[in-house]
């Protein structure tokens, strides 16, 4: 990237930002969104965007301040410091920002406004932080995915996000292999508040990276497609032990599913810890796609509560087949009582591995993850146990799998037809 340091010679935007950001540029300063989830494989720029846009969003507003994290306090100086001090120097502004190392800050001169850097191994002395003008308006979680989680995100966002009109909040990091990464699966979560951006090295300048950068790339391509796949393309192409690789996680808007016809509800019983739970599906059998759009899980409630609230929350009528767990027959009985028409599963001799095998034949399970949180997280989650050698066993485990019984219920008048 060009870098110009002089305030008389200031670059063009152009100069410092990939054509694949300008979106996001506009996108902040439209203030259309507080979070902007950057993420994506090596020498996609994400970070050299974020290090430009804090200085730049500071000296844009007098009021704002910036203080950026990393998990550990002791990569912040070869890490997010470096690199707002770039976005610094590439914006042709040095003469207006000193920069001090204990502790690391960044101040503007003209207004005393500041960038603070944080570690989160001392994430109790946030509550401290306090800045001399204007409030905290930038935050920057660098390598998302090294952090605890997003309950040690959301509660440094509690502690930090005080006392002004509006946020901007940068996460970015390079995917990690494995799909059941947290840091993977919060940006498949739909959220309307969040711009979620991926990018990787094909939509940078080349001059920007050299030709080597590109070089290894195409190497690394040829002799080891998966690992160039996740490391340069920053997709997680999971750990090889997932049962499902055939999910499609997304919201299914209200115009798709009111066109759903051929539906399917099961439910796997429980009181605690194992909880009940229920799903709605429907079933594309010419496209051969299963969408799960609806879920009910709840702990401690009698099946007399639950068959209510089914009735009163979801919609279902005695019309509406069940496919039902059953190992609990009195469970069964008591839903038909109540009206519900309620069916026993069949199961039998390796109805389990069936049942699985034929989810993993299907071209795509699509699972809403606002509708249905609880599904997204277990099948996603849901992995072939190992030895302590790290080789995979054969057979399914059989535990956090509530959401995945519920579904083999539901369809297996359709799994159990000859051919299927």
């Amino acid at each position: 990237m060009k870098m110009m340091s002089t305030a008389t010679n200031k670059p063009k935007l152009s100069d410092i930002i990939a054509p694949s950001f300008y979106p996001v540029y506009w996108d902040i300063q439209d203030g259309e969104h507080t979070y902007y989830d950057l993420y994506g494989g090596r020498g996609s720029t994400k970070s050299s965007f974020i290090g430009a846009m804090l200085p730049l969003g500071i000296m844009q507003d007098p009021l704002a301040n910036g203080i950026v994290f990393r998990k550990t306090g002791n990569t912040i100086g070869t890490s997010v410091f470096e690199q707002v001090l770039w976005g610094i120097d590439a914006l042709g502004v040095n003469d207006l920002w000193k920069a001090t190392t204990s502790p690391y800050k960044l101040t503007y001169r003209p207004t005393g406004q500041v960038i603070l850097f944080r570690g989160l191994d001392k994430a109790k002395k946030l509550k401290s932080v306090k800045v001399a003008h204007g409030y905290l308006k930038y935050l920057w979680f660098e390598e998302l995915d090294e952090f605890s989680g997003e309950e040690e995100i959301r509660s440094v966002q509690q502690s930090v996000m005080r006392g002004g009109p509006k946020f901007v909040v940068f996460k970015s990091f390079n995917p990690p292999i494995s799909r059941m990464n947290w840091a993977n699966q919060y940006v498949q979560t739909p959220r309307r508040s969040a711009l979620r951006h991926m990018s990787c090295y094909k939509d940078v300048p080349p001059e920007w990276l050299g030709e080597q950068f590109f070089d290894d790339a195409e190497a690394l391509k040829e002799s080891n497609l998966r690992a160039y796949t996740h490391e340069y393309l920053g997709i997680p192409v999971g750990t090889g032990g997932e049962v499902f690789d055939n999910l499609d996680i997304r919201e299914i808007p209200d115009e798709e599913k009111n066109r759903f016809d051929n539906i399917y509800m099961g439910i796997d019983w429980g009181w605690y810890p194992d909880p009940y739970h229920w799903s709605k599906m429907h079933y594309d059998s010419a496209r051969q796609k299963l969408y799960i759009y609806d879920e009910y899980r709840v702990n401690k409630m009698s099946n007399a509560e639950t068959w209510e609230n089914l009735v009163k929350l979801k919609g279902v009528t005695g019309l509406d087949l069940i496919t039902a767990d059953s190992a609990e027959p009195k469970s069964v009985g008591d839903y038909r009582s109540y009206g519900a028409l309620c069916r026993e599963a069949i199961k039998g001799p390796d109805s389990v591995r069936y049942g699985i095998k034929w989810l993993q034949s299907l071209k795509a399970i699509v699972i809403d993850p606002i509708r249905c949180p609880e599904t997204a997280r277990e099948f996603q989650n849901y992995e072939y146990e190992r030895t302590d050698d790290g080789e995979i066993v054969s057979g399914y485990p059989d535990a956090d799998n509530h959401s995945i019984d519920s579904v083999r219920y539901a369809m297996e008048r359709v799994w159990k037809r000859k051919g299927q």
